[in-house]
């Protein structure tokens, strides 16, 4: 086999919109897994202070998550698109495996960025609590608009997917 036949066996349509369903799936996650990380972080320094905040620390930590289901939900999207899952997957042109690898990027990389910034603005709530436990509404707001551009990402990731 020659290198140009090698390239053109992976570099299918069906291929590249696996990728992207990959990258939306782990980039997602990569920034979920670091934002939940950081509030676990500072969650855990005031735990030792006072344990009795578990539950409005497990709210903030729980936030940065959601890039990651974002993620997921758009990966899904896409093989059940491609027919990954019913066994008939589609022979996809280049240029359809493009769309779909497109579409997935702004979930992939406005949801990694998005988590790793929600889990900080979540781990200053975390301080906020802290020193004062009855402003975890506001705690959570703030994280809470950094998740509106995750939602907006996620958005401009499925219509193009539902509508393939």
């Amino acid at each position: 086999m020659t290198f140009s036949e090698l390239l053109n066996s992976l570099f299918t349509g069906t291929n590249l919109a696996i990728l992207g369903a990959a990258l939306a799936t782990i980039l997602s996650g990569m920034g979920s897994a670091k934002g939940v990380g950081i509030v676990g972080e500072a969650a855990s320094a005031m735990l030792i202070e006072d344990p009795s905040k578990f539950g409005k620390s497990m709210v903030l930590q729980a936030l940065p998550g959601s890039q990651g289901i974002y993620g997921f939900v758009t990966a899904l999207m896409i093989v059940i698109k491609i027919g990954l899952f019913s066994g008939n997957v589609a022979e996809l042109t280049v240029a359809e495996g493009m769309y779909l690898l497109a579409a997935s990027l702004p979930i992939a990389i406005v949801g990694y960025f998005s988590a790793i910034k929600q889990g900080r603005v979540a781990a200053a709530g975390i301080s906020l609590i802290t020193k004062r436990p009855g402003e975890l509404g506001k705690a959570i707001t703030s994280a809470a608009l950094v998740e509106t551009y995750a939602i907006f990402a996620l958005l401009v990731s499925l219509l193009p997917v539902i509508f393939f």
